[in-house]
């Protein structure tokens, strides 16, 4: 950590200063991370099923504990069941029954109100699913307004099928605009074919536009968002969402790829089945397309609901494991690698980061977790020495002692804003040990000072995270990688909040918050070397870290975490080359402003300051603002 002047945290203790210079050393500094902003996911508040993978019909596959007939409903007259006699597959174990009364003559079929509303949008939409059962005729696919009655897709596909197997149909169309989410899928077909007796469906879906044109893709517009973040890594699939209430429920590598058909899926840790249509190759997908580093989390024994395995009993985990990264690493001549080719993928993945677990130290984890990382990082490093093993806790109780060398480990953060604020110097004091790194996997601002839990995230808390994050960049010869969390959520199917971003089924949902733009901010603005800086203020209630990178390029972060506007020159006086202008983005409003659902309050305003590398550029920057300062070369 670069030492930049004296720190005093405590508000009681600060002399707030209206105006403040700093200086930039263009010589010296630390290194910085390449990886240090990215994100963190897994499939909490419906961001998964119903977030950011594309497919739009929810309870498809029948999967999870207790299904039922969850976002189906009948049209014209027929009677709907889950059918367990009649299965696609021997992961797919229930199929939608759908009888036809007797006498029937008109049109008639079953609808799907997908999660909160099947989005409509104009554009291209892929249909597949599955039918059994005795029929020769058109199968009518349907998109229409749940009150309105307004059709704004309709699509005629030639069917035949039998009751001897399941025939797979596949087909696009092309819908209008709907104004708002309130939308269903239907499948028609003709009744009077079908009358006094059934037809059976499964593995419907419903694919928008995805990101990249990926089959079995992400939503495009959720993967441009992110996108748009600037991150440099992606963790993986979890979060508790990896745990499992027991070990049998756990997160399955192996239960999350090849064709979908072959997916159970399972009962999620956040009270919502999961389909794992999103499963590792998609995963790895999603990472390759957004240039993301992955950072793969193995089950490393411990699962939500206490039950623990360790000793001898975890042997078999542990080589799941091995078989995992034979599936991701192994050439084509082993079993894994073959399988991975056998589903297109014949070239090996890069899995540069493994951690083992997730939160360990929680959930009565912390006795058992030094033998039961022992076990995994002992196999797998010696397996797969290159590989950068993380711990899924940093308090010493609950590691190894000693750690094995190299190893990086992980601490979470969810507080209040004068929480973050006084974590400020958290890595200032920490050893430099060679090859030792920190993860900060999860943070967020989740409550106010008075302990009220947050909804969204509002401008006193992003301050207060970008003066954490400062601190991080501050520290980024040590701390490696830090991420948000949780990533993303379905409005009005959440089980966490505050969260980075939000959607509905509703058309220009997608909604940031201001966290998300602080976020944005400083992920896009990173040099290579951390510089020192000289100021004529303490810290508090200003906060300050500036870079470079190789190309000349200078950055200067400044969180206001105050309620007075304060005046800020930046000098390089021993810069050259540099342009006259320099751009300042600047993000601010008051304390409690927050954005969404579905409201853009708070987003960062550009504009371009005039001065040079010697006399300095001035501005202001509000109570509770956070400002990115760039100069560039001439």
């Amino acid at each position: 950590m670069l030492s930049t002047g004296p720190l005093l945290l405590l508000a009681s203790l600060v002399t707030y200063a209206y105006s403040a210079t700093f200086n930039i050393s263009t010589t010296g500094g630390n290194a910085s991370s390449p990886l240090l902003y990215g994100l963190m996911f897994e499939d909490i508040n419906n961001s998964g099923d119903g977030g950011i993978h594309g497919q739009l019909l929810k309870n498809n596959g029948f999967q999870g504990d207790s299904p039922g007939l969850t976002g189906y409903a009948s049209v014209g007259g027929t009677s709907l069941s889950q059918d367990t006699t009649v299965n696609l597959t021997t992961a797919i174990q229930s199929s939608l029954k759908v009888s036809v009364p007797s006498g029937t003559t008109a049109s008639v079929g079953f609808s799907n109100s997908g999660y909160g509303g099947v989005p409509v949008n104009a554009g291209t939409y892929a249909n597949y699913f599955y039918i059994k059962g005795n029929y020769s005729g058109t199968v009518t696919l349907k998109l229409v307004g749940s009150t309105s009655g307004t059709v704004f897709a309709t699509h005629d596909v030639t069917v035949t099928s039998s009751s001897a197997a399941w025939t797979y149909v596949e087909t696009s169309f092309t819908a209008s605009q709907s104004p708002d989410g309130s939308n269903v899928w239907q499948l028609l077909f003709d009744g009077s074919k079908v009358a006094g007796s059934a037809l059976w469906f499964d593995l419907v879906q419903l694919f928008p536009e995805t990101y990249h044109g990926r089959f079995n893709g992400i939503r495009n517009d959720v993967g441009e968002f992110l996108e748009a973040i600037g991150g440099s890594f992606l963790r993986f699939p979890g979060g508790n969402n990896l745990e499992g209430g027991s070990p049998g429920a756990r997160w399955k590598w192996n239960e999350t790829i090849g064709p979908l058909e072959n997916r159970p899926g399972r009962q999620g840790d956040w009270s919502y089945p999961n389909t794992d249509a999103l499963g590792l190759m998609e995963y790895l997908q999603w990472c390759d397309d957004m240039s993301l580093t992955p950072v793969l989390a193995i089950w490393s024994g411990l699962s939500l609901g206490g039950g623990i395995i360790s000793g001898t009993a975890l042997d078999p985990y542990v080589d799941d494991a091995l078989n995992e990264l034979e599936f991701l690493l192994g050439s084509t001549s082993t079993t894994y690698g073959a399988l991975r080719a056998s589903y297109g993928h014949a070239a090996a993945y890069d899995i540069p980061y493994i951690e083992i677990g997730n939160e360990d130290n929680l959930s009565s984890g912390c006795s058992t977790y030094a033998s039961r990382f022992t076990a995994f990082y002992d196999a797998i490093h010696a397996a797969y020495p290159s590989i950068q093993i993380i711990a899924s806790t940093s308090e010493d109780s609950c590691l190894p002692d000693p750690l094995p060398s190299g190893v990086w480990t992980d601490i979470h953060h969810y507080l209040s804003p004068s929480g973050f604020v006084s974590m400020f110097d958290e890595f200032d004091n920490y050893p430099r040990t060679t090859g030792y790194g920190i993860f900060v996997g999860e943070y967020a601002n989740t409550e106010t000072d008075s302990g009220t839990q947050l909804s969204w995230s509002n401008v006193q808390g992003a301050v207060s995270e970008a003066v954490y994050m400062i601190g991080l960049e501050r520290n980024s010869d040590l701390v490696k990688l830090a991420s948000y969390a949780p990533l993303l959520e379905h409005f009005g199917l959440a089980e966490w909040s505050p969260d980075l971003v939000g959607l509905s089924s509703a058309p220009d949902s997608l909604t940031g918050s201001v966290s998300y733009y602080v976020q944005k901010l400083f992920s896009n603005a990173r040099g290579d070397t951390i510089r020192a800086v000289s100021a004529d203020v303490d810290f508090g209630p200003l906060y300050w870290v500036a870079s470079s990178t190789t190309g000349g390029i200078w950055y200067v972060k400044v969180a206001n975490y105050g309620t007075d506007s304060q005046n800020v020159t930046v000098k390089i006086p021993t810069a050259s080359g540099l342009s006259g202008t320099a751009a300042l983005q600047l993000l601010s409003g008051s304390a409690g402003t927050s954005n969404g659902p579905d409201a853009v309050n708070v987003q960062p305003a550009n504009s371009t300051l005039t001065g040079s590398a010697t006399a300095g550029w001035t501005f202001d920057i509000p109570a509770y603002g956070v400002a990115v300062f760039t100069a560039s070369p001439a």
